[in-house]
């Protein structure tokens, strides 16, 4: 009887082992957000390729393998913050797998910053939509002979991406249930985003502007009603036939649309991508003298690095010595 009562015991605890096992794995999986897995694994996939075709392991890998796969990139141009990332990348996965790689390594760290000095630091972001830009696309989507309904869909996603500083992600996952309608305008909140990876949310507030054209709140209303939506994602895919689905768009989609109208309104769409909405709010908004708390208020940036960067882009005639020069 006693053996078997510690029989039951092992079992008991095997079985509560695995249990632990299965929750951990879940909450490594959901220690970073989906998007940011993906680009990890899509990085590692690269490496991996490049360590298949030199007979090198890549899992788990060395520095000595690692700081050739970094020269093999600088060789092909790729930016040095793509360079970076995928470093990061490939330690993250090999930390996932249960396996060490010393990515401070001499012969990794020397090896990229004399990428560095080589190639140059200097990088060359996408364009931001200013919200002049703004307007020439809302305007081109009015022109167009496409049923009310796409147009409205189109016009809503930009104009809301574009006053709220959203980020692709964010927009494609808004549902409707996020949206509350107020006297002075309209508050959308975002559940989670790339700097609230535990789901803290925050919530975007965006006021009535005087011009109806370009009013995000009238906007939204006009796209909310046409659509009848009732519950789930705010803005959907089209079928055949400009017939609404229920399935989200992908943020993938937003880059489409805004270079398609881009192209429409004879504008190179070249420099451009779905973060232009985001950068051009935040760049029209220093523009227009908007302080940088406010900015980052809105656009939910932890950080003022990058908004100082917007700040200064923005500023980079309005506060030129060259002005105070008389020729």
């Amino acid at each position: 009887m006693v053996i078997n009562s510690n029989r039951q015991k092992m079992t008991n605890i095997i079985t509560d082992i695995k249990k632990l096992q299965e929750e951990t794995l879940k909450n490594l999986k959901n220690s970073k957000a989906l998007n940011t897995v993906r680009a990890y694994k899509s990085d590692f996939e690269d490496f991996s390729l490049f360590c298949v075709k030199n007979s090198f392991n890549n899992l788990p890998s060395e520095p000595k393998i690692v700081s050739l796969y970094l020269t093999h990139l600088s060789s092909r141009d790729s930016k040095i913050s793509t360079i970076k990332r995928r470093l990061v990348s490939i330690g993250v996965i090999h930390k996932m797998k249960g396996h060490y790689l010393d990515t401070k390594h001499p012969v990794i760290i020397e090896n990229l910053m004399g990428i560095k000095r080589r190639k140059g630091t200097i990088q060359k972001g996408k364009k931001p939509l200013l919200i002049n830009d703004l307007k020439i696309l809302i305007d081109v989507i009015n022109k167009e002979n496409d049923p009310d309904i796409k147009k409205l869909r189109n016009k809503a996603l930009l104009i809301i991406g574009f006053s709220g500083g959203f980020r692709r992600n964010e927009i494609v996952s808004l549902d409707i249930e996020d949206v509350e309608f107020v006297f002075e305008g309209v508050k959308i909140t975002v559940k989670r985003s790339k700097t609230d990876q535990y789901g803290e949310g925050m919530v975007k507030a965006i006021p009535h502007f005087n011009n109806s054209l370009y009013c995000p709140v009238a906007t939204l209303q006009k796209w909310l009603h046409i659509s009848k939506i009732k519950k789930g994602p705010l803005f959907r895919r089209f079928l055949k036939g400009s017939v609404l689905s229920d399935k989200r768009l992908t943020d993938q989609s937003i880059a489409l649309i805004i270079k398609n109208y881009l192209v429409k309104a004879g504008i190179d769409c070249n420099n451009y991508s779905g973060h232009s909405l985001r950068s051009g709010f935040a760049t029209s908004a220093a523009e227009a003298g908007a302080e940088e708390r406010s900015i980052m208020d809105m656009t939910g940036h932890k950080s003022t690095e990058m908004v100082r960067r917007y700040i200064k882009e923005a500023n980079l005639f309005k506060n030129n010595a060259l002005n105070k020069i008389k020729f």
